[in-house]
């Protein structure tokens, strides 16, 4: 019994060295997909730790499916990411309308592209369920992952201010959403109060909170439909806390039936240091610890060095991070890579 135990122990000790923290990395299908590419790209993840990837297929649910494959063959977790509430061209009637009564589709707060749609529509539910359905009946997909599952950000990461020349030190009407006549009659009807004749919408907190359940009923009615349906598995990217996002575009993820949560720990967003990450990573696990959902910290490589990636993936480790994710690997140099593969060990 001696001599196996000290076998037992030996080869545990053996395969703990060798071991390695698991990643996660995001990226983008092309519109048309080169096999061979993907293949290669998905097995250099996967040779430094990667044991999923998350990948925006564009609702094809062609390349959803040679993508899901080819993951399945090298030998990882397809997560079918969707971007859910920022779509262009679907029905005028489907948008968040702002404080100003303007709509997000011929009126987008920021930029053109940011035309983001009403959570509270009955006909955008059905449509992002069948679209989720659609998706999770895919062979090899394994996850639904949801993106953009929010309101437009009423307040931009600190970062992002100098890039569109604004100073957001408070809620402003163009980029408050959503005021169409559904929702205000709806608040209403629950609270006895007409938002519209608020002076100051931002100080209601009954309103701040029917935004957030507004999501979160989204999010949920859309899980339990997928699952019910397929039997996948649910996963969604969300802004950072969920102190973070529920002031600046209305999640409040700790209340979401998920089974998997990536907040976007981009620190470089809030002008932070690396060492932040550590400390947002520890509420978020801390936030969904009754619910024992695993968090996936999510870093941005463009703009971090591999000194601070080092930083910021044992920041995460040491919270209490179920993984990290790579937005995006591509951008990952061999020197990124080396301090990646120093940290997870």
């Amino acid at each position: 019994m001696n001599k196996f135990l000290i076998t037992l122990c030996s080869f545990m000790l053996a395969f703990s060295a060798q071991a390695k923290f698991p990643v996660y990395a995001w990226d983008t299908l092309k519109p048309v997909i080169n096999e061979d590419s993907l293949r290669a790209d998905f097995q250099l993840w996967k040779s430094h730790g990667v044991v999923g990837v998350c990948m925006d297929g564009s609702y094809n649910l062609k390349n959803i499916a040679i993508a899901a494959r080819i993951a399945h063959e090298v030998g990882l977790e397809y997560h079918s990411w969707m971007h859910c509430l920022k779509r262009a061209g679907l029905k005028h009637e489907w948008y968040a309308v702002n404080r100003l009564g303007k709509p997000a589709d011929t009126h987008p707060a920021y930029v053109e592209r940011y035309k983001v749609l009403d959570p509270a529509n009955p006909e955008v539910r059905d449509d992002l369920t069948r679209n989720a359905i659609a998706q999770a009946k895919i062979k090899n997909v394994d996850y639904i992952q949801l993106d953009y599952i929010r309101y437009a950000d009423v307040i931009l990461p600190r970062g992002l201010w100098s890039k569109y020349n604004l100073v957001m030190d408070e809620e402003y009407a163009p980029a408050d959403y959503c005021y169409c006549d559904r929702c205000v009659a709806d608040f209403r009807s629950r609270t006895g109060i007409d938002i519209r004749t608020v002076a100051d919408p931002s100080k209601c907190q009954e309103w701040l909170q029917f935004r957030y359940d507004r999501v979160t009923e989204l999010v949920n009615h859309v899980a339990r439909k997928v699952r019910k349906a397929t039997g996948k598995k649910m996963s969604a990217d969300v802004f950072p806390g969920p102190s973070l996002a529920k002031q600046l575009v209305r999640q409040e993820w700790n209340k979401w039936d998920m089974d998997m949560l990536f907040p976007m720990n981009y620190n470089s967003f809030y002008l932070e240091p690396a060492t932040w990450v550590g400390n947002i990573t520890t509420e978020e696990v801390q936030s969904v610890k009754f619910k024992h959902t695993p968090v996936s910290s999510g870093l941005f490589i463009p703009p971090i060095s591999p000194e601070d990636l080092a930083v910021a993936v044992k920041g995460s480790i040491e919270a209490g991070a179920a993984s990290i994710a790579l937005f995006t690997p591509r951008y990952m140099t061999p020197e990124h890579w080396k301090a990646l593969d120093e940290a997870i060990k």
